[in-house]
C-alpha cells in the first residue's frame, strides 16, 4: 500500500505520544502518506529476536497496548516475517471492514474460494443451516451437566472446586466434532477411548507450536527448531487422520442406503457435492481449530425455562442479557486479522475492550452495556464483520450459549480467588493460570 491507498484517510488520528481522537471523516485535512504511520521499530529481524529473548510472544497483546499508548491508535510493526498496520478505534476498524467490499482479499486463497463461501454460508451462518445442528450442541451441552453432577456427587461436601480449563477444552472438542463430523468423540466419559485422546492432544499441539511460525518461515523454522516444527505437523497429521475417518464413515452409510437424516455439517457437504473433497475437509478442519455474578442470568433463563424450552434457536434469542456477557467476554481477546489491499491489518481487540475512548469503565465486567441504547458498531469484532465474519461464527456462539444456560440452570458457580486473571497469548488468548471454580447444585 501507498499513498492515497485505502488506509490513507485512517492516517487523519495519527498523533504522537498518547492515543488521540481521530478526526472527523467530514473535516478536509491532509492525507498523509502510508509511510506517515507510526512505526514500532525499523528492523524487523531485530524486532523478532527483542521478541525472542524478552518472550513476548506470550505477552504480544500487552506489547500491542503498549505500543498504541505510545504511538498513538494506528501503527505499523514488523517482526520476522509478520507485516502489519495495527488499529484499535471502532471508527477505523469500521474504515477498514466497509472498505473491502463482499468478496475481500484473503491471502493465500485462490479466487474461486468466494464460491466455497456461500456454500459453506448455507450450512454454518444461516439461520436454517444453524438450527440443524444446535441439537447436536444442546445435547452434549446436557452431557456435560451430567457429567459435573457425577464429579460432585464424589464429593461428601456436595461441592465442586476444579480448574476447568481442561474440561472446557474438552467439551468444546466434542460439542464440534458432533455438530461438524456427526460423530461423538466420547470425551466427556469416564475414560475416553486412546483415540480421541490422540485427537485432543493433537488440537492442544496445534496449537501450541502456531504461534512462533507466525513469524519465522517455515525452512528457517525447520533448521532453529526442528522438534517444534515436527510436532507441529504430526499434529496436523493426526487432525488429518480424524476428518478422513469421520469421511470414510459419512461415505459408508450413504453406501449401505441407510434412511436420510442429518448427520452434521460435514455429511451436509459431502452429499450436495458443490465442493471438491480436499476443500471441505480443509474448511471443516478449520472450523475444529476456534468469576461473574450470574444471578440475573440466571434469573433471565429462569423466565424463558417457564415459558417452555421449545424450539432451541427462538430459546437463545430470548436471553439478550447471556448474549451480552458472552460479547462482554470476548470483547477481551487479542487480536482479528484482516487482510485489506496487500498489507496485512490487524484491529487489537484487547486494546479497544480496555479503551476508555471506546467504552466507560472499561476494566468492569459489565455484560448490561450491550443491552443500552448505546452505540455499539464495530465494538464486538470478535468473529469479524460481515463478508469477513468468521465463518464459524454461528456454531461458537451457539456452542458457548447452550453450555452456559445449561451450566447457570444447574449449578451455583463461585469463584475461589477475587484476583484479576493474568493473561498469555499462545495463538489464542488464555489464562496464565486458569482460576479455580467452586460448582454446587441447585436444587
Amino acid at each position: 500500500m501507498g499513498a492515497g491507498s485505502r488506509l490513507s484517510p485512517l492516517s487523519r488520528s495519527f498523533c504522537s505520544g498518547r492515543p488521540c481522537r481521530s478526526v472527523a471523516p467530514a473535516v478536509a485535512t491532509k492525507v498523509l502518506p502510508f509511510e506517515a504511520i507510526p512505526r514500532s521499530g525499523n528492523n524487523a529481524w531485530l524486532n523478532l529476536y527483542q521478541f525472542w529473548r524478552t518472550n513476548s510472544f506470550q505477552n504480544f497483546h500487552h506489547v500491542m497496548q503498549r505500543n498504541f499508548q505510545n504511538l498513538g491508535p494506528i501503527y505499523r510493526e514488523t517482526v520476522g516475517t509478520y507485516d502489519t498496520v495495527n488499529v484499535f478505534l471502532p471508527r477505523d476498524a469500521a474504515q477498514l471492514f466497509q472498505s473491502e467490499g463482499i468478496f475481500p482479499r484473503r491471502m493465500g486463497i485462490n479466487a474461486w474460494a468466494a464460491h466455497h463461501r456461500l456454500v459453506l454460508n448455507k450450512e454454518v451462518i444461516s439461520p436454517m443451516g444453524t438450527r440443524k445442528f444446535l441439537p447436536f450442541l444442546n445435547t452434549v451441552a446436557e452431557d456435560f451437566v451430567d457429567f459435573m453432577h457425577r464429579q460432585v456427587r464424589k464429593n461428601t461436601r456436595r461441592s465442586l472446586t476444579v480448574d476447568l480449563y481442561h474440561d472446557l477444552f474438552r467439551f468444546t472438542l466434542e460439542a464440534s466434532s458432533y455438530a461438524l463430523y456427526g460423530a461423538r468423540l466420547g470425551l466427556l466419559e469416564e475414560n475416553p477411548n486412546p483415540e480421541s485422546q490422540k485427537f485432543i492432544h493433537a488440537v492442544e499441539t496445534m496449537l501450541q507450536t502456531t504461534l512462533p511460525l507466525l513469524f519465522v518461515p517455515p525452512g528457517v523454522m525447520r533448521w532453529v527448531n526442528h522438534k517444534l516444527w515436527q510436532d507441529h505437523m504430526d499434529a496436523w497429521d493426526a487432525i488429518f487422520s480424524h476428518a478422513d475417518k469421520c469421511i470414510q464413515n459419512i461415505y459408508q452409510e450413504f453406501c449401505l442406503g441407510q434412511p436420510r437424516k442429518y448427520s452434521g455439517i460435514m455429511a451436509e457437504l459431502l452429499l450436495q457435492e458443490e465442493m471438491p473433497l480436499d476443500s471441505i475437509k480443509a474448511n471443516i478442519i478449520e472450523f475444529t481449530a476456534g468469576g461473574v455474578d450470574t444471578t440475573a442470568i440466571r434469573e433471565e433463563i429462569k423466565a424463558v425455562e417457564k415459558q417452555g424450552f421449545g424450539e432451541l434457536s427462538k430459546v437463545l434469542n430470548s436471553l439478550p442479557l447471556l448474549k451480552g456477557a458472552i460479547k462482554e467476554t470476548l470483547s477481551w481477546p487479542l487480536v482479528t486479522v484482516r487482510l485489506a489491499s496487500q498489507t496485512l491489518c490487524q484491529v487489537g481487540l484487547y486494546s479497544l475492550g480496555r479503551s476508555p475512548e471506546v467504552f466507560s469503565n472499561p476494566e468492569r465486567y459489565d455484560p448490561t452495556r450491550w443491552l443500552g441504547k448505546e452505540d455499539n458498531n464495530f465494538k464486538a469484532l470478535s468473529f469479524g464483520f460481515g463478508s469477513r465474519q468468521c465463518i464459524g461464527r454461528r456454531l461458537a456462539e451457539s456452542e458457548m450459549m447452550l453450555f452456559l444456560m445449561h451450566v447457570v440452570r444447574n449449578f451455583k458457580i463461585d469463584t475461589v480467588s477475587k484476583a484479576d486473571i493474568n493473561t498469555i497469548y499462545r495463538f489464542i488468548l488464555m489464562p496464565e493460570k486458569p482460576p479455580l471454580l467452586t460448582f454446587r447444585p441447585i436444587d
